[in-house]
């Protein structure tokens, strides 16, 4: 499933240490950053299209701050996060690269191509918005959601415990469930709870159209969570955007059969690759 995936351990001068994931594709071949959604890790999120992109581009892959292996720190904003994915692509000698962005991934791929334009040939949004909730729920979630943090930190094993239980519902498969746990016993807690702070925040409303790289939007039809008229209108937003659709729910990227084969679709249409 993963191809020739070889994780680093790296350091981020001035942020911590983190993991790459780097599968080499074929020589020469272009580079896409993997950003995965909230809650979930690189592989989790990525795992069943990496073996594919890697017969046409190298592919990296990063866990965000306070999710499996990614950074421990105690303040979560989308914009660090998309800095940390360019330290990271760059700490793997990787100077030009299109980020693939997944629900919150994207929004930080397109932070990523704001912040480092110059590093950026392409973008891909998947299942994502240029905003997640109204702006009333995010009034309400900037009251909350800090305590909500604070009580993380405070009892942060409880949390953690509950939070498994929640994230692993469902799933009866033993040897599944064993796989995904291990997946998910990186997760602080508290860093998620500002996650999803960060994620109520969010709206690209005022500057993603300023976007001008080449972009494939993948549209998951079904989607409950990131309702599809929202990722059409992000389509819309950006100059020359192309829309790759997918007949799957917001769980597409793990449960979908042809989700890996349209991915590679939208990579290569803005790689001519």
């Amino acid at each position: 499933m993963d191809g020739q995936a070889i994780d680093h351990d790296i350091e981020l001068s001035g942020r911590g240490r983190t993991r790459v994931r780097d599968i080499p594709g074929p020589p020469g071949a272009p580079a896409v950053l993997l950003l995965h959604g909230l809650g979930a890790t690189g592989r989790l999120n990525w795992g069943r299209c990496y073996r594919a992109l890697s017969e046409r581009f190298r592919v990296l892959s990063v866990d965000h701050r306070g999710h499996g292996s990614g950074l421990r720190t105690r303040r979560f904003r989308l914009e660090d996060c998309a800095d940390d994915a360019a330290h990271a692509a760059e700490a793997r000698g990787v100077t030009s690269f299109v980020p693939v962005g997944y629900s919150m991934g994207g929004p930080i791929a397109s932070l990523v191509c704001r912040r480092h334009p110059e590093r950026v040939t392409g973008l891909v949004l998947c299942a994502t918005s240029r905003h997640f909730v109204a702006p009333q729920v995010a009034a309400i979630a900037r009251l909350t959601l800090p305590l909500a943090a604070a009580t993380a930190r405070l009892v942060p094993g409880r949390v953690h415990t509950h939070m498994l239980g929640r994230m692993l519902n469902g799933i009866e498969n033993s040897g599944m469930r064993a796989r995904i746990r291990e997946e998910l016993e990186g997760h602080d807690p508290a860093t998620i709870v500002q996650a999803v702070d960060a994620l109520a925040r969010f709206s690209s409303h005022d500057w993603i159209g300023d976007i001008t790289v080449p972009t494939s939007v993948v549209v998951t039809t079904r989607d409950e969570l990131v309702l599809p008229s929202r990722q059409y209108k992000l389509a819309e937003a950006i100059p020359g955007a192309r829309v790759f659709e997918i007949d799957g729910d917001h769980n597409a990227c793990v449960a979908h059969p042809a989700f890996a084969a349209t991915l590679m679709q939208a990579c290569q249409a803005v790689t001519r690759n």
